[in-house]
């Protein structure tokens, strides 16, 4: 079993893609493994006994976990491969060695060979991948086989060679695989031109390869060949789920720190990933408490200063997501496209995730710190002079202007107070008016809290948009409330907040806490309220179908209808069966007066 530290730690994992990494009380790395869902698999470690004595007393040292949120499992697998060769970590085996996922290799040379290859040598050749798959890799250069004849052989094909015919055609140009270049029968204009065609292929851009193919497939089916129509088949499905490029490991883009930053009323989070040789080796998040009226700016230069100085940094180019000052010898890059707009929003994802683990430590082991901080950014972005600890939200149902109700429920310090709820049954209006019934349930409820001196809410949450909170707006002034509780409004449909006297609602962000209270809050109010309609519509349905019998109360007779299932059945029901479920003196009243009632 995990200790305290340990299980809050895990509990406080996403459950995404990434990698995770074991640190012991000494801060050293243990152990760096990969997980299709980051909480469920670090949770495996912890609840049994494993199979082999090594993982045993790894797990016994394990005090510290670390892991950084990936976009998909391969990526994951890649990621997990960079930290091990950079790291070495004691207790991984299977990928300290210096073995490495393929790339497909278009050399730098005249009549370009394309291959796979473990190693990148900087000789200015493109790389493209790396690949998990080599059944991946295997079909790409099929393909590219199938579609453009390109030569195999290692010859150095320059142009006095070939005038000089120091080489002959070999067994590749009879069979057709290969046109020729060695002896000049095929230009190297036309021979490049294939190869442009081929470098879209890798880039993901092969949407007319794939019709040839698609093409050589049908004619292949129409001549009877299904067995090879079903082979290219299977190779096109391939192609049309291969992703071209990884977001963690780009040879494009080389030494370069990626930094980013969130925040929240208390701290920042600004995440670090530091790229070499087109693969991300390192991942950090720091976190910074906030002073009075700091930027993210600001934060985000001090933390880039620090990081650098910490990891003794020395890249010449950092991303960020907005301009910086960090000295003249830095290329600073905002990326509005492509890839490194791709590393920069992995590297926000990963601090957004930071910041999602912390708080759900901190509600954990500290919930009053918690919703301290819920309290204190509702009130910053809502507008209200005090934190409201206090809030109640308001809603009325009817159908057709049947059984209208209200329905007001309590939240304190941001959870359910569920035995402050209260159900209303409109008494002054007339069908279904639903201004007038929210006016009239506001009065009564503040009525009633002035007149019994209970404490009053610091805000109140109208479930409507601008004629329902008017219409809350005149019970209030009759209460000569106004000034004293803060009250809103929200619209159903674009979640848009209304104040009094402005014309101009307030969007919230979709994601912030304090949209997802209010929301909350809301939806309970929906909940409570329609559950109540729908008791006294079902229960004015029941007593219209029921007569009333002498001696006999409303509750025995809804007691008898839910056994019977209706009041036809009941009729037709014998003295005795009537009895068994209410006892033979009111079953004798019921039966007689059914019967008298038939005769």
């Amino acid at each position: 079993m995990a200790s305290t530290a340990l299980n809050s730690q895990i509990q406080s994992l996403p459950d995404n893609p990434g990698v995770y990494q074991y640190y012991d009380k000494e801060g050293k790395i243990l152990y760096v493994g990969k997980a299709k869902n980051l909480r469920k698999r670090v949770a495996s470690y912890f609840n049994k006994i494993h199979d082999t004595a090594r993982t045993n007393v790894m797990v016994k040292k394990i005090v510290t976990i670390k892991h950084i949120v990936v976009p998909t499992e391969t990526d994951a697998l890649l990621l997990e491969n960079n930290l091990i060769k950079k790291y070495q970590p004691r207790y991984n085996v299977l990928l300290r060695d210096d073995k490495s996922y393929p790339w497909i290799c278009i050399k730098k040379e005249p009549f370009s060979r394309i291959f796979s290859t473990r190693r990148m040598v900087k000789d200015g050749s493109d790389y493209y991948g790396p690949y998990t798959s080599f059944k991946t890799v295997h079909t790409i250069l099929g393909l590219i086989k199938e579609l453009y004849p390109l030569r195999t052989c290692n010859y150095d094909l320059s142009e006095k060679n070939i005038e000089n015919h120091k080489f002959k055609v070999c067994l590749e140009y009879h069979i057709g695989n290969c046109k020729g270049p060695c002896e000049g029968f095929e230009s190297l204009e036309d021979y490049q031109q294939e190869v442009e065609a081929i470098r879209q292929i890798l880039k993901g851009n092969f949407k007319e390869s794939l019709k040839d193919f698609k093409k050589k497939m049908n004619a292949l089916a129409a001549e009877m060949h299904f067995e090879e129509a079903q082979k290219l088949k299977e190779k096109i499905e391939i192609l049309e789920n291969y992703q071209s490029r990884s977001m963690v490991a780009n040879p494009k883009i080389n030494n370069i720190d990626v930094f980013s930053i969130v925040s929240d009323e208390g701290a920042a989070y600004v995440n670090f990933l530091q790229i070499a040789h087109g693969s991300i080796i390192r991942s950090h998040t720091l976190e910074l408490k906030k002073k009075l009226d700091e930027t993210d700016e600001e934060l985000l230069e001090l933390a880039i200063v620090e990081l650098r100085e910490r990891f003794k940094l020395l890249s010449r180019e950092i991303i960020v997501p907005f301009p910086v000052e960090v000295g003249e010898n830095v290329k600073v890059t905002v990326p509005q496209l492509g890839d490194k707009k791709q590393i920069l929003e992995l590297s926000i994802r990963n601090a957004k995730f930071y910041r999602m683990d912390q708080l759900k430590q901190m509600q954990i082991v500290d919930p009053d710190r918690h919703t301290n901080r819920i309290m204190a950014q509702m009130k910053k972005d809502l507008r209200l002079p005090v934190e409201p600890r206090h809030i109640e939200c308001f809603d009325n149902s009817n159908i057709q202007g049947t059984n209208p109700v209200g329905a007001c429920v309590v939240f304190k310090d941001g959870k359910p107070s569920k035995k402050d709820y209260r159900h209303f049954n409109i008494k002054t209006v007339v069908g279904p008016d639903d201004f007038a019934s929210m006016e009239e349930v506001v009065y009564r409820r503040y009525k009633r809290l002035l007149d019994e001196n209970e404490p009053l809410p610091q805000l109140i949450i109208i479930d409507g948009g601008k004629g329902q909170l008017s219409s809350a707006l005149k019970s209030i002034d009759a209460l000569d409330l106004r000034g004293k509780i803060a009250i809103v409004g929200i619209a159903k449909r674009l979640e848009e907040l209304f104040y009094p006297g402005d014309s101009v609602p307030l969007y919230l962000d979709k994601k912030s806490e304090t949209l997802k209270v209010i929301q909350y809050l809301r939806n309970e109010a929906h909940r409570f309220g329609i559950t109540f309609h729908r008791d006294k519509r079902s229960k004015s349905a029941l007593n219209s179908s029921m007569e009333t019998i002498p001696g006999i109360g409303e509750k025995t007779m809804q007691t008898l209808i839910l056994h019977f299932k209706s009041v036809k059945r009941l009729k037709l029901a014998t003295e005795k069966e009537i009895s068994e479920v209410i006892g033979v003196s009111k079953a004798k009243k019921i039966y007689d007066f059914y019967n008298t009632s038939v005769n």
